[in-house]
């Protein structure tokens, strides 16, 4: 029989002699590379960093101490727009679970009930430094459902779970329209799925207000889990993640979360060089990619590289996504590099990966840079990340060493969230 055994507790650690790449102070503040220097954890949680080496002899007795040998060291990449786990590699329609596409307002889904942690995706996380996930439904529905971001690696969804609070999932232009176009009902056009949109938001309105009024008259009141997202989006405590890729998309998903009032976050931005400056005006943060796909629809074939670039110039918070597993998630850091290809900032690439989704969705107080205080979650890199022949050698999630690259051997070992099985034989 099989016999469970608990997820190994994380180690205290120093990283010395590694260039260290920060991305951003306790502040939030952008912060230059350290050439040589010591990165300490303890209890999963980064303790100090400074430049020059350590004196290992006044370490407590069960601290490892890892030589990076002049490697790099940076903040595990987030994927800001993915699938992990509800759209399972290599599992064909029984491990896709990612579009309810039997009711347009689908709010009161949550991702993390379809999130499989054994998807192989996970372990393609590690091999490209992806330490955390912000997981969605897809974009077969008007409304898709609640997000939930986890760290890739675990072997149960609640133990991986960061949140579920931060946002939802939405849907304009082809997709939706498409779904429900086929089988004949509403929506079936661009106008049909914005009102399905917008009726939604106007029933959570009329929830919210008698749901005030029974609470004020102390009557009871009946619980509905789909007004209770949205008043919850309405209320400012959940993002509005807005699928969109035509200019004209992007500027109806602008119209109606100013006419309603929510956070509205761009997905995809396929077309945002066109409208760089408008977005940038509204303050609008962009979740952007993926960028290595062919132009499989219309609406992607002003898809170019150099979206990232005319974005970030144009003042606009931008992060990447491969929108895995359209994309390999363990090619994000293969985006940034052909972005930087094409205009954008290498600086602004590797914030793109990192402090940048963290802070969208207010996570940059654990995630998202090595500043004193953060979550573990950190990659050792043979050199730089940009460099196509640069790769991750060693991965922690939240102070684990889950991931070690043997380049003389060329093989990988991925630790075993389930830890060492034990099987007795009948």
């Amino acid at each position: 029989m099989y016999r469970s055994v608990p997820v190994p507790a994380a180690t205290d650690f120093v990283i010395t002699n590694a260039r260290i790449v920060p991305v951003a102070d306790e502040s939030g503040n952008r912060a230059k590379a350290i050439e040589s220097g010591t990165l300490t954890v303890r209890n999963g949680r980064i303790t100090e960093v400074a430049p020059g080496s350590v004196d290992t002899s006044a370490l407590p007795a069960d601290t490892e101490v890892i030589d990076a040998g002049g490697r790099w060291v940076l903040p595990g990449f987030i994927e800001a727009h993915g699938h992990l786990g509800v759209h399972e590699d290599g599992e064909g329609w029984s491990g896709d679970d990612t579009n309810e596409m039997t009711d347009p307002n689908g709010a009161g889904l949550r991702a993390l009930d379809s999130i499989d942690p054994t998807d192989l995706g996970f372990e393609d996380a590690l091999r490209g430094g992806v330490t955390s996930a912000l997981i969605k439904p897809g974009s077969g529905n008007p409304i898709g459902g609640r997000t939930a971001f986890l760290k890739t690696w675990g072997r149960i969804v609640d133990e991986m779970l960061v949140t579920q609070d931060l946002s939802v999932k939405s849907a304009l232009g082809e997709n939706p329209k498409r779904v429900y176009g086929e089988k004949k009902v509403t929506p079936s056009t661009r106008m049909g799925t914005v009102k399905i949109i917008r009726d939604a938001f106007v029933e959570a309105r009329n929830y919210q207000a008698k749901r005030a009024q029974a609470e004020t008259d102390g009557t009871p009141f009946d619980r509905d889990l789909v007004k209770e997202t949205l008043a919850d989006v309405l209320d400012g405590k959940l993002a509005w993640d807005q699928h969109c890729h035509r200019a004209d998309d992007i500027a109806t998903a602008i119209r109606l979360s100013e006419e309603f009032g929510y956070r509205l976050v761009i997905n995809h931005g396929t077309e945002g060089h066109k409208i760089a400056d408008f977005i940038a005006a509204k303050g609008i943060d962009v979740i952007l990619g993926p960028l290595m796909t062919s132009r499989s629809k219309v609406e992607l074939r002003d898809r170019t590289l150099a979206t990232a670039a005319s974005l970030a110039e144009a003042g606009v918070r931008i992060a990447l996504t491969t929108d895995h597993p359209v994309i390999p998630i363990n090619f994000l850091i293969h985006e940034a590099s052909l972005a930087v290809k094409e205009g954008l900032d290498p600086t602004v690439a590797i914030e793109a990966l990192t402090i940048n989704p963290a802070a969208i969705f207010g996570l940059d107080d654990r995630l998202g840079s090595l500043a004193v205080g953060r979550d573990a979650d950190i990659v050792i890199w043979s050199g730089d990340p940009l460099d196509l022949n640069s790769r991750a050698e060693t991965v922690f999630v939240s102070g684990r060493r889950v991931f070690d690259y043997d380049a003389a051997s060329g093989t990988a070992h991925i630790a075993d969230p389930l830890g060492p099985t034990l099987i007795s034989e009948p």
